[in-house]
């Protein structure tokens, strides 16, 4: 397959451009998201450290590749773009935590011995899925930003700047937000500092981690369709549709 010749353009000037490739990312983006805070979030799990035990949330394993997704829609297809992908996110989690909300509440059939189990996966506290929602919204909008707006600053180079950059921020933003409401007053005050700020680190190793993954995948994108993106007169607001 011949690649197209990367053209440097602005995002207005692509408004109308058909990407064949855009909608892949998007559903691989929503659905990293949607079963990581599904499946990942059930479980909690640890990790042995020189003697001491480290626990954390499974989904942490796998909730940071949505964060590398975005950075490549960011960086291939602009900012306008990557908003729409998050919007897409927000709305398929807001009904997640509806569908989930039903079908918990319905009575089992007699006989059935799976609705403590499926409560406890499923059955999440209306405080800890509000926080998630609002964490992953607020999150992954500050990273885009930081992401689209360094790639301005830099002019395209040191592609790495940018993934970390972005990560530290947007993921410290989602900690900050997730942790505090979900979690504060439950836990004592200290191990909701502890886990915020590991659970940070991790994220952000876990994106250093996969960084010559990103180098890859937006050199494969930008080259099959043929363009590079630059947010220079880009409305960075959340609530626009406009592309």
């Amino acid at each position: 397959m011949s690649s197209n010749p990367i053209k440097r353009s602005s995002a207005a000037s692509q408004a109308s451009h058909q990407f064949r490739y855009f909608d892949f990312v998007m559903a691989a983006f929503v659905t990293i998201l949607l079963l990581s805070n599904v499946i990942g979030a059930a479980k909690p799990t640890f990790v042995t450290i020189s003697g001491e035990q480290w626990v954390y949330g499974a989904g942490i394993l796998f909730f940071p590749l949505g964060y590398v997704i975005g950075d490549i829609l960011t960086e291939v297809y602009g900012y306008a773009r990557a908003r729409r992908v998050i919007w897409a996110g927000f709305t398929a989690m807001l009904f997640m935590a509806f569908m989930s909300w039903v079908v918990v509440s319905l009575p089992p059939a007699d006989g059935w011995e799976g609705q403590a189990a499926y409560e406890s996966v499923f059955g999440q506290v209306p405080r800890i899925v509000a926080a998630s929602i609002i964490a992953f919204w607020a999150g992954e909008f500050v990273n885009s930003y930081v992401m689209a707006r360094m790639k301005v600053w830099t002019q395209g180079k040191m592609l790495w700047s940018r993934t970390i950059g972005s990560t530290v921020v947007g993921q410290g933003v989602d900690s900050l937000i997730f942790y505090p409401l979900a979690f504060w007053g439950i836990w004592e005050t200290s191990a909701v500092l502890t886990v915020m700020v590991t659970n940070w680190l991790l994220k952000v190793l876990w994106e250093a981690v996969l960084t010559p993954v990103t180098y890859a995948v937006v050199g494969w994108l930008k080259r099959r369709e043929g363009v590079d993106i630059y947010d220079e007169a880009t409305n960075f607001t959340p609530f626009s549709t406009k592309t």
